[in-house]
């Protein structure tokens, strides 16, 4: 692995950059993601900016973030993969029972149709800055 050190970034002309130009820091680049396992023993298959996912029974889980976002009004995407259980449509989805705060975002995944939580085999969420 290389690590960059550097006070100033120059565009190839020689000319200095704005925030905007460097990447990393664009606010329209994901500030933290992860896929990871719902089944048995919860694990972290890939991830950027999760420093781990507590178990909070089934169905149940809090995606906790490594660097804390600046707000809890940050954009959430969430995905998930179940077995075939011949169910009707899952939800994945903020758990409207427990608080979003800036390091932590809880998250449920259930079967409105009968009202039960299930765990899922894979679950994905991206979170943007707003």
């Amino acid at each position: 692995m290389s690590t960059i050190k550097a006070n100033t970034l120059l565009h190839s002309d020689g000319s200095t950059t704005t925030q905007p130009s460097i990447p990393a820091l664009d606010k329209r680049m994901a500030k933290a993601w992860v896929n990871f396992n719902g089944t048995g023993t919860v694990a972290i298959n890939s991830a950027y900016n999760v420093s781990s996912i507590t178990d909070n029974g089934l169905g149940q889980y809090s995606v906790n973030f490594g660097t804390a976002m600046t707000t809890a009004n940050y954009i959430f995407v969430l995905g998930a993969r179940d077995a075939n259980n011949g169910m009707s449509i899952p939800t994945f989805q903020a758990d409207p029972t427990r608080s979003i705060s800036a390091s932590t975002l809880p998250v449920i995944y259930n079967y409105p149709a009968n009202n039960q939580y299930y765990d899922g085999v894979a679950f994905c969420v991206v979170i943007m800055e707003a």
